[in-house]
């Protein structure tokens, strides 16, 4: 059996010192890192050299104090030579004897280190405390310059203060002007449009005339508060006027201008710029009458050339045909020159209606016009109408004239003559009795009544001169009495034709009465003149019985006529008494016999 010897130490052995250290040695527990670690560094710190094998210089105590001094005193780090291990151990050995030393020189050389860094760290403290010092001074300027500053820009501060305020208020001002000159007075654009002659007559000037109004009329009202009128509000009446004496004068220009243009044609369409010009003008009567007048220059010798065209050339390409080609037919050569006439004026009114916007009425030519009912506009329209078609009037009213004297048959007369008082009638209603065309229509009627009268005058004259046949045995009423009939009955037709629908009675009546008692009277009195001579040649009933044909044939006549009332009652009460005095005849000649 071995001895294992006791790992406990006895009594003995914890007495005995060197036991004590062993133990201790052999307890130390050399696996931590901190132990380790300072392992590592003696072992690098008495690391053996391969250079060469020079043997170890013995060190003594005084060698040591000496380096030591020298470090204290010096600062310099002791040269040492690395270690030759001739003996083995031998390190080991010296390391153990010197290791307090080394130690020393260790911290010593650190030391060192620490304090040439802390110098130089100092030097710097000292180069920062000396450059904040400098700053401090500075700051220490700065601020006293600062104060200086201060106090002595107190005043300017001040003032500017002040300036800001008389800033504001200057630019409270300002707007205050601005919007004062903005609503009193026009811009130079403005001004441009209004003044120059180069800028077009559009909604732009119209909206500057307006404003320019609206001026006017603010400075009015401006003027007549309680300081009474201003130098400015008297400076902007006279720029206003002027504006507007420049901005009239200009619109009258462009107008006139338009007039020559457009007035040169028949069919004109009127633009929307030109309707809202001549309203314009209408506030100055005077510059409209010259525009008008303009106008009315221009339509006159426009509506005369196509008169004279349509009467000697015609339409474009020969249609329609000129109207001189047909005076051979006087209805239709006077008809077509009169409803010339009368489609210019329609086509005129329709103009001028459009011209001062009077569309709404929708009046129809010939319809009944209420003259100076319709206010400026109507007065106008007529005035101008009558202008317009004045210079048609010499041309036509001589060839109306030679028509009309021309002719031979009363019922041609009669035809044209009720023509003319158509147009008659329906001009004055249109265009007024006092105009030109009036008058001159109703000169050319009254001379084709008076060559109608003039007429059946004559060939009543001729028959009362005419002997009819007193040995007629038919008693019917002679040739010429029927073919005088039948002219008064075509004239009656031609009369009733012409009724328009709205006369009473007694105008109808009185329309025709002279007609009548002209042609109705001579064949009574021809026809009791040949009773008269037949009653010699036949004593018994011829005369009785051909005057009592005669009145009846008169009667048929006149019986499809209303007008003919009062002229079919004296013919009857002729015959009545024809007949009474014939009755009597016969009762006295059957009492005889």
């Amino acid at each position: 059996m071995t001895y294992v010897p006791s790992r406990l130490p006895t009594v003995s052995q914890t007495r005995n010192p060197v036991a004590l250290r062993l133990y201790k040695v052999l307890s130390t527990n050399f696996e931590d890192a901190a132990t380790r670690e300072a392992l590592q560094t003696l072992s690098d710190l008495y690391a053996p050299s391969t250079k060469g094998k020079e043997p170890i210089k013995p060190i003594d105590e005084s060698d040591e104090d000496d380096d030591i001094d020298a470090i204290a005193h010096d600062g310099a780090k002791p040269q040492t030579q690395p270690a030759i291990e001739l003996v083995p151990g031998e390190i080991a050995a010296r390391a153990r004897k010197h290791l307090r030393r080394d130690m020393e020189k260790k911290l010593a050389e650190g030391s060192r280190q620490f304090l040439k860094a802390l110098g130089e760290v100092d030097q710097k403290l000292n180069e920062l405390q000396a450059h904040l010092s400098a700053m401090h001074a500075s700051c220490d300027e700065a601020e006293t310059q600062l104060n200086l500053t201060e106090e002595s820009s107190r005043t300017l501060l001040e003032r500017a203060g002040s300036l800001r305020d008389e800033r504001k208020e200057v630019e409270d001002k300002k707007s205050i002007i601005n919007l004062f000159l903005s609503r009193f007075t026009l811009t130079e654009e403005e001004v441009e449009i209004v003044r120059s002659r180069e800028t077009p007559i559009g909604s732009r000037f119209f909206q500057t005339m307006d404003k320019t109004e609206k001026i006017r009329d603010d400075c009015r009202v401006l003027m007549a508060g309680e300081d009474g009128p201003t130098q400015s509000g008297m400076d902007i009446m006279t720029a206003t006027s002027s504006y507007l004496e420049h901005g009239y004068e200009k619109l009258l220009r462009w107008t006139s201008n338009e007039f020559r243009q457009i007035g040169r044609e028949m069919q004109i369409e009127v633009h929307p710029t030109l309707r809202e010009a001549i309203k314009r003008l209408r506030k100055r009567p005077e510059l409209l009458t010259e525009a008008l007048t303009n106008l009315s220059e221009t339509r006159q010798a426009t509506l005369l050339s196509s008169f004279i065209t349509a009467l000697t050339r015609g339409g474009p390409s020969g249609l329609p045909r000129p109207i001189e080609l047909h005076a051979h037919d006087p209805m239709r050569y006077v008809g077509d020159m009169l409803a010339w006439v009368h489609q210019a004026i329609a086509a005129e009114q329709e103009f001028l209606e459009s011209l001062f916007d009077l569309q709404a009425a929708k009046r129809m030519v010939g319809s009944v016009r209420q003259f100076g009912s319709g206010g400026e506009e109507e007065e106008w329209i007529q005035e101008l109408l009558d202008l317009a078609v004045g210079k048609l009037c010499v041309p036509l009213k001589m060839r109306v004239q030679q028509t009309v004297r021309s002719q031979e048959s009363s019922i041609i007369s009669y035809k044209i003559a009720n023509l003319l008082q158509f147009y008659l009638l329906t001009m004055r209603r249109t265009i007024g009795n006092q105009a030109i065309l009036t008058t001159t229509l109703q000169d050319v009627t009254d001379l084709a009544y008076k060559v109608f009268y003039e007429s059946i005058q004559g060939q009543a004259r001729a028959l009362s001169r005419l002997q009819l046949d007193a040995d007629d045995p038919s008693l019917r009423p002679p040739i010429a009495v029927l073919d005088h009939s039948q002219i008064l009955r075509d004239i009656m037709a031609v009369y009733h034709s012409s009724i328009i629908g709205d006369e009473d009675e007694s105008e109808l009546q009185a329309g025709f009465s002279k007609v009548l008692d002209i042609m109705i009277d001579p064949v009574v009195e021809t026809c009791a003149a040949a009773s008269e001579r037949k009653k010699h040649l036949r004593p018994r009933w011829d005369q009785a019985v051909f005057m009592l044909n005669c009145l009846s044939y008169l009667l048929t006549v006149l019986e499809p006529f209303s007008f003919t009332v009062a002229k079919r009652d004296m013919v009857r009460s002729v015959l009545d008494v024809r007949i009474a005095a014939l009755i009597d005849e016969h009762v006295r000649y059957s009492l005889l016999f």
